[in-house]
């Protein structure tokens, strides 16, 4: 397999994983994932259409690097406890401490919220974890395959998420390790034959780490900033792990500080763990650039450069706003980015983080969703008439 592409001749674009799921489909996985009965089939079959969609429309909008839009799941990090032994019971998830200081709209994100599947109430592990059949990831594999072929064009690249060790760690909390780090150590070891299975379909490996910056303000909160990037390490050494014989090259990781629209005053600052993430072993890093509150952060790049050879993959459309940005906006976005690393074959222009990350709980309308990606398009070619002449 080569090297994941890079921006050679004009500005490649790229999103972060989770899309919309129709409204058939999101009942049934936010049904099953509450334990109540559904019909097997009937989630085969709204899955199978649904990723034929997302397929279709991603394409449809220009999107060069897409995937599956994570449809067969009900949530980006909670999946894994369908697909190992070991997770029952409920976690009793912290708040995040801007949801604390500001609790009329901690409100009102819990009523959008209400209809989802489970965010903060997640099983947790309950016994010795083990994922002992991939037949629900080698289905989910085989099911956007199918999608490729059928489609009428072909992306430049095809990628498909799965969750980071940390961020399972962080979210199905723990009731049977009894130590953090033993915990995120057992769930790398399960996790890396995932990750071995997509990469050997042929697909991208993106793994989903929003741990590495939203948990300082939600599990390590009351943790000095020291220990919080002592744990960051923790998850990056865990990820290094969970990777195993997947080359560097079809690798990329995403970070963020949470995927909601909050006051988010007590992130922690792109500077102070950079320097860890760079330590994964990976070719691309995805990171949030579009939202008001990290908007300013591309500049700590010439600060601190990418690893000889790392992509990056800025977040240059907000994924909490139904606003659209315009493309000038983007195309803004885009060369500030390329004039702090340096380089333009090494940016791709990516979205925030997913807009459906929990069957649900999506802030931006589906149709906005699209008119988003599509201006993402827009804004990378008047970004490629700058960059490339």
């Amino acid at each position: 397999m080569t090297a994941m592409r890079r921006s050679d001749d004009r500005m490649l674009t790229t999103h972060v994983g989770s899309l919309p799921r129709p409204p058939a489909l999101r009942d049934l996985l936010v049904r099953q994932d509450r334990g109540e009965p559904i019909d097997d089939a009937a989630l085969a079959r709204e899955a199978e259409a649904a990723v034929r969609h997302v397929v279709a429309r991603q394409l449809a909008a220009g999107i060069d690097i897409g995937n599956d839009g994570e449809q067969p799941r009900a949530g980006f990090s909670t999946y894994p406890a369908r697909r190992m032994r070991g997770f029952g019971g409920e976690s009793k998830r912290p708040l995040a401490r801007d949801l604390i200081d500001f609790p009329d709209y901690a409100e009102m994100l819990a009523a959008r919220r209400r209809g989802s599947a489970r965010v903060t109430n997640a099983p947790q592990a309950i016994r010795e974890i083990e994922y002992a059949d991939l037949g629900e990831a080698e289905r989910e594999c085989d099911l956007f395959a199918r999608a490729l072929a059928g489609a009428p064009r072909r992306f430049v690249e095809p990628f498909m998420t799965a969750a980071s060790p940390g961020v399972i760690a962080c979210i199905l909390l723990d009731a049977h390790y009894g130590s953090h780090e033993r915990y995120v150590a057992a769930l790398a070891r399960e996790m890396r034959k995932e990750y071995a299975l997509i990469h050997a379909r042929g697909f991208v490996l993106q793994i989903d780490a929003p741990d590495l910056a939203m948990e300082r303000t939600r599990l390590f909160q009351n943790e000095p900033l020291d220990r919080f990037l002592q744990i960051v390490d923790t998850h990056i050494q865990a990820i290094n792990d969970a990777l195993g014989d997947v080359p560097a090259d079809r690798a990329r990781l995403h970070v963020c500080w949470g995927n909601y629209d909050g006051p988010h005053v007590h992130d922690v600052p792109l500077e102070a763990i950079l320097p860890i993430l760079y330590r994964a072993r990976v070719g691309g890093l995805s990171i949030e650039l579009a939202n008001p509150r990290h908007a300013h952060e591309y500049k700590v790049f010439r600060r601190l450069p990418l690893p000889d050879g790392m992509l990056l993959f800025p977040g240059v459309i907000d994924s909490t706003t139904n606003f659209v940005e315009h493309p000038e906006v983007v195309a803004d976005r885009i060369c500030q980015v390329v004039d702090a690393v340096g380089d333009r074959t090494r940016v791709i222009a990516s979205v925030d983080c997913g807009f459906g990350t929990f069957a649900g709980s999506e802030a931006v309308a589906e149709s906005v969703v699209w008119a988003k990606l599509r201006t993402l398009r827009e804004g990378a070619d008047l970004a490629t008439r700058r960059l490339w002449g």
